[in-house]
Parts: structure tokens; C-alpha cells; sequence
């Protein structure tokens, strides 16, 4: 009881969750917080809150705060924190008293951003912050060699960013960030979707599209969903039925962004480097790798073997959970 808990905080656009070192994932819910407008309280977050998204009467407001990857509403993040640290203590089974937490920022992040990542952990009663960039917890996670002298290459697909980087000896050599992830691929559906239907649809919608019939640029069996929503012209609800390729050509053009993120970071790779990328391959993690058909479209595009994380999902936590250990290594790497 009386040795400070060490947790891992993957503060992301669309989830944040919560790693112990003893028990793993703790918390993994999304980043969306429902607020009253009128008395400015929190009413839920996470899953009870996003299940508001798009559903809720005038007074009350379902926002989420981080845009991006960097906090966009520093009292609403704060707020959402401190529930998060609750809800991760009774998992944990014991009040979390000044915790030492590491908290990953995305590796584009201005100082402002960071700080801001910083304050506001703080306030939620954290003793000490360290941050660690984002492609370097998701290579932690994923299982790589960091602190040895390969070139580790890491693309990590959130939902507000891309983060390409080419992590050596614990440091990043190259990196490059987007901010285009999952949440732009959703908005590419919305806005395919209302041009050519003028059909208006939700973020949810949208997303459920994305993951059930949304493909990478490769030949696939076309696969059709039907979905709902409100036609712009009479107002009333309408069903229509999608196909994969026609999403597959809405979200085209953010996929060739994060390929072109992926090429340009390859390009500044030093040569030395680039002969452990062609044996290592690159890594894919966060919620953008489990899109249909990604790995096999990036290797052939970037003629280099491409792997999925074991669990794109929370290698980023996990990674930010394990670096506690060797956060001292990196620091010092850094320095």
C-alpha cells in the first residue's frame, strides 16, 4: 500500500486507456466526455458517454476534448482524468495516491501541448509526469528491440494522428506525424456519402461502416451493408445500401497521405538503417491497423514485409505501462 503506484496513460483522440504494471489494461474507454452546458457538470464518461454521441437533448452535450492527439479543452480533459483515475482505482482495487504516471504525447506535439498534457495529469493528484512519445511506447508495446542499434520502424494509426518513426537505440532517428487517422476516415465517409446521397449520417455510423465494409487499396469480394440516416432533400430517415468499393474510393485519398507519411520517413532513414528495415519490416499498431487489407496494401506499395502489432490496439498503454522500467534507459539515451 504504502509504494506508489506506477500507471500508464495512453491519453488518445478517440480512447484512453489505463495500464498498470501489475494487472495490465485497467480502463479502456472512449475519449468522450457528456457534459450539462447549463451547470457545467460532468454527467459520464467514456462508453456511457460516446453511446450520447449525436443523441442527446440541448442542455447536455457529449464532446470529446482531445482533437488531434493534443488536448483541444484543458478543464473538460482534467475533469475527464480524474473519473478515469477513479474508475481505474476500483479496477486496481485500491485508492490511487499520487501515482507516478507516464503519459505518451504524440511526437509532432508542440511544447505548449505537451505542457498542457503535463498540467493537467498533474492536477488530477499525479506526483510525477513523464511523457514519452507515441511511436516509441506503441514500439515498447509491440514487443521491439528499442534500446538495441536497429532501425525499429513503427506506424502507429490513431484516431486523430499518424505517427511514422524510425526508433534506434532508443531515440527517434525519423519521424514524421499527420494529423489523419481514423476520425478523417469517418469524416471521408460522411462526406462521400452526403454528396452522393445527400444522406446525413453520424460519427457512429460512420465508424461501423469503416470497420464492417471499409478496405485498404487492394482487389477484395465486395462486400454491401445497409445503413440509415436522414435524407438532406425531405428531411425524413432513409436507408440506402453502401458498397466496399465505393468506400474504398471515399477514403483514398487519406490512405495515399499515410503513405506518403510511411515513404517520406523511409527517405530520410540513414543507409545504415535502412538494410535492418528491409529484414525487420514495419510495424503497424493503433486502431487504423485493423482496417481490411491495410498490411497487405502497404507491402506492396513500400516493397518492404509489413506486420500488424499482436494488439494494435493497446500497444501504445502497454508500451507506456512497460517504459516505467525503462524510462531511466530512455531518458539518459535522450539526454
Amino acid at each position: 500500500m504504502f509504494n506508489n503506484t506506477e500507471i500508464g496513460i495512453d491519453l488518445g483522440t478517440a480512447n484512453t486507456l489505463v495500464y498498470s504494471k501489475n494487472k495490465g489494461i485497467v480502463l479502456n474507454e472512449p475519449s468522450v466526455v457528456a457534459i450539462d452546458t447549463e451547470t457545467k457538470q460532468v454527467l459520464a464518461v467514456g462508453t456511457d458517454a460516446k453511446n450520447m454521441i449525436g443523441k442527446t437533448p440541448g442542455n447536455i452535450v457529449a464532446v470529446r476534448p482531445l482533437k488531434d492527439g493534443v488536448i483541444a479543452d484543458f478543464d473538460i480533459t482534467t475533469q475527464m482524468l480524474k473519473q478515469i483515475m477513479k474508475k481505474a482505482g476500483k479496477q486496481l482495487g485500491l485508492s490511487i495516491r499520487k501515482p507516478n504516471v507516464v503519459v505518451c504525447t504524440p511526437s509532432g506535439s508542440t511544447s505548449v501541448e505537451r505542457r498542457a498534457i503535463q498540467d493537467s495529469v498533474k492536477s488530477c493528484g499525479a506526483k510525477h509526469v513523464h511523457l514519452i512519445e507515441e511511436p516509441v511506447a506503441a514500439a515498447i508495446g509491440a514487443d521491439l528491440p528499442v534500446d538495441e542499434p536497429i532501425a525499429n520502424v513503427v506506424v502507429d494509426i490513431g484516431g486523430g494522428t499518424t505517427e511514422v518513426a524510425i526508433i534506434s537505440f532508443g531515440g527517434i532517428v525519423s519521424c514524421n506525424s499527420i494529423r489523419i487517422g481514423g476520425d478523417q476516415l469517418d469524416d471521408d465517409i460522411i462526406q462521400h456519402v452526403r454528396k452522393k446521397y445527400n444522406l446525413l449520417i453520424g460519427e457512429r455510423t460512420a465508424e461501423q461502416i469503416k470497420m464492417e465494409i471499409g478496405y485498404a487499396l487492394i482487389k477484395h469480394d465486395i462486400l454491401s451493408m445497409d445503413i440509415r440516416g436522414r435524407d438532406l432533400v425531405t428531411g425524413l430517415p432513409k436507408t440506402i445500401n453502401l458498397t466496399s468499393d465505393e468506400i474504398q474510393t471515399a477514403i483514398r485519398e487519406s490512405l495515399l497521405h499515410i503513405l506518403e507519411a510511411i515513404r517520406s520517413t523511409l527517405e530520410d532513414c540513414p543507409p545504415e538503417l535502412s538494410g535492418d528495415i528491409v529484414d525487420q519490416g514495419v510495424i503497424l499498431t493503433g486502431g487504423g491497423a485493423l482496417l481490411n487489407g491495410l498490411q497487405e496494401w502497404l507491402s506492396e506499395e513500400i516493397v518492404v514485409p509489413v506486420h500488424v502489432a499482436p494488439n494494435p490496439l493497446e500497444a501504445v498503454a502497454i508500451g507506456t505501462g512497460r517504459s516505467l522500467e525503462v524510462i531511466h534507459k530512455l531518458q539518459k539515451a535522450a539526454k
